[in-house]
């Protein structure tokens, strides 16, 4: 199995610091904040042989400076001239190798040398990562002039390893819209960390054009198809960044702090405190003229789970309150069901349990310390149920097998249910569907497909159907027998796995990292997992149930024994 570069996630769910043991292989990459520039690499060094000059040149693409002038330095002046690097970005795994091909032509001076590798994806040209494992071979003809080696002929695009372009790259949550709620949602993007100063003006571009294609049909953006940059974006004496767009048309109000929101919120993410967003030179909204991200933080689509609301298990065929134990006050926990797995709305105020009944499983909605009502739906197995952010929806997979539906029941305010399906052939036919998790924000899914992870879009026609589309497989090779997982937050999920070489692991949204979190205390094989942001991970292994909070130094303390059927659940 090819060497993964991985990182340690001690720092994920506290602001304390990985601590990385020194017999570990584990590489923690440095992150680019503002006014840490990436150093610049060096060019050739004198009598550098053709291998080490690939290599190197490679090492090289990482920095976007200047069009790579760092990589040009290791061109011969011809083909710097003729190289394309704007052509494509193709992301390769940690480990390659720069070998001579069977075949060689007899000139001493020219040579040939193939680079061999794993690509992990691609970046698009509006700077979001398409994950698409695949080997990589790409033959370049180097050529010695004055008894120096230097690359001669070289397809177009980058090649940049996985730690150069998280060293050289910002990533970035770039807001757009859920066009049913009207609220925003985010889209990982990645832009060239330097020079800082272009940063703004690029992340106004990247809005203009969209959303990414792994949210195509789910997200909008509210900004008009007309709308243009008036002037460029520019710094106010006062220090505002001044955004002045044209053309909008006739927008009204609410979609006017949409699109405020859109801007005003992903320029945040660079650091960018006040924006004078203008339409035609007057204020785009009425009120304050520079907008801050704190004012438009309410139109966040994610809904994540209360402080008050516990984090529950259910075990023993009952639902009950971690930690302690304690089973719930209504059916749900006092045993009129043999409850198999559960959910709540985010509010904790609502309930969703699959429970056996007579030899196959059922699905029960209500009140979570009071009354459960039977939803029309059997099947022989059901996953654990998932609810959309607003607590209107809750979805299970019905399976098991290749045919497995997914099923959506609609939840009205006094708690009437109306039940239908979910279009998932997407997913179907990568493999048999067997659970399937809604993000807080209810425009992902990430779904367990033929024991790998898969993620996709949820895209609602205006006839009220609701499709799957988009579909990803991230890192296939790496995530094989995964047995449990959920949405940590919109751009990071947690997965579980049988195999105990990698039993619990974070992974972006887009697959653009696979990150491992330490083990210790677990006992593999693991079965199930939860998670919710500033919340610890809890993780279910054969002997109870396991909490992480990620602090330096830390590990898995149980928060409940005596459960080998334990699976623990938070809010959504």
């Amino acid at each position: 199995m090819r060497r993964l570069l991985l990182l340690l996630v001690a720092v994920l769910l506290t602001a304390g610091c990985a601590s990385v043991p020194g017999s570990s292989s584990v590489q923690v990459l440095r992150k680019v904040t503002e006014g840490d520039a990436p150093e610049i690499p060096a060019g050739p060094a004198d009598g550098t042989d053709p291998l080490s000059l690939v290599r190197t040149f490679i090492y090289a693409n990482g920095s976007t400076v200047d069009r790579h002038s760092a990589a040009r330095r290791f061109l011969t002046p011809a083909a710097s001239q003729g190289w394309d690097d704007g052509e494509s970005l193709t992301v390769l795994d940690e480990q390659f190798d720069t070998v001579y091909p069977p075949t060689s032509g007899t000139d001493p001076n020219v040579a040939t040398v193939r680079i061999r590798g794993e690509q992990i994806g691609t970046l698009d040209s509006v700077g979001a990562f398409e994950p698409a494992e695949s080997p990589v071979e790409i033959d370049v003809t180097v050529r010695r002039d004055g008894g120096q080696w230097r690359i001669d002929r070289l397809p177009g695009g980058v090649l940049v390893r996985l730690s150069d372009f998280r060293t050289n790259f910002r990533t970035l949550k770039a807001r757009f819209v859920d066009p049913v709620r009207r609220a925003t949602v985010t889209d990982l993007r990645y832009l060239p960390a330097v020079p800082a100063q272009a940063l703004p003006s690029r992340v106004v571009d990247m809005l203009l054009t969209g959303p990414s294609p792994a949210l195509q049909g789910a997200a909008q953006t509210a900004v008009p198809a007309t709308a243009r940059l008036r002037t460029n974006v520019t710094e106010s004496p006062d220090g505002a960044l001044v955004v002045d767009l044209t053309q909008l048309g006739d927008v009204d109000e609410a979609r006017r702090r949409l699109i405020a929101a859109q801007f005003v919120l992903t320029l945040a993410e660079i650091n960018v405190p006040r924006v004078r967003l203008l339409a035609d030179g007057a204020p785009l909204l009425d009120g304050p003229t520079d907008l801050t991200a704190d004012a438009l933080s309410s139109t966040n689509a994610t809904v994540q789970p209360g402080a008050d609301v516990p984090g529950l298990v259910v075990t023993g065929g009952r639902v009950r309150r971690l930690p302690g134990g304690d089973p719930l006050l209504g059916q749900a926990g006092n045993g009129a069901f043999d409850v198999v797995s559960a959910a709540t709305t985010a509010d904790g105020a609502r309930l969703a349990a699959v429970a056996r009944d007579s030899g196959r499983q059922k699905l029960l909605v209500g009140a979570t310390d009071g009354l459960l009502a039977a939803v029309s739906l059997t099947a022989d197995a059901m996953s654990r149920p998932t609810w959309t952010p607003t607590g209107s929806e809750v979805w299970t997979v019905l399976g098991p097998g290749p045919r497995a539906v997914v099923a959506r029941v609609a939840v009205d305010p006094n708690g009437a249910t109306r039940t239908g399906q979910v279009n998932v052939s997407a997913l179907t036919a990568l493999g048999p569907l067997t659970d399937l998790r809604l993000s807080r924000d209810g425009m992902r899914v990430a779904a367990i497909v033929g024991g790998g992870l898969v993620t996709g879009a949820v895209v609602r026609g205006d006839d009220g159907d609701v499709v799957v589309r988009n579909v990803r497989r991230l890192w296939p090779t790496d995530l094989t027998q995964v047995v449990g997982l959920d949405w940590r937050a919109d751009e990071s999920l947690i997965v579980v796995t049988a195999p105990s070489d990698r039993p619990v692991s974070l992974v972006s949204s887009d697959g653009l990292t696979l990150q491992l979190v330490p083990s210790a205390n677990l006992t593999p094989p693991l079965r199930a997992v939860t998670a919710a942001s500033s919340r610890p991970f809890l993780v279910a292994d054969q002997g109870g149930i396991w909490s992480y909070d990620g602090g330096e130094l830390d590990s898995w303390r149980q928060v409940l024994g005596a459960s080998p059927d334990g699976i623990p659940l938070y809010p959504g």
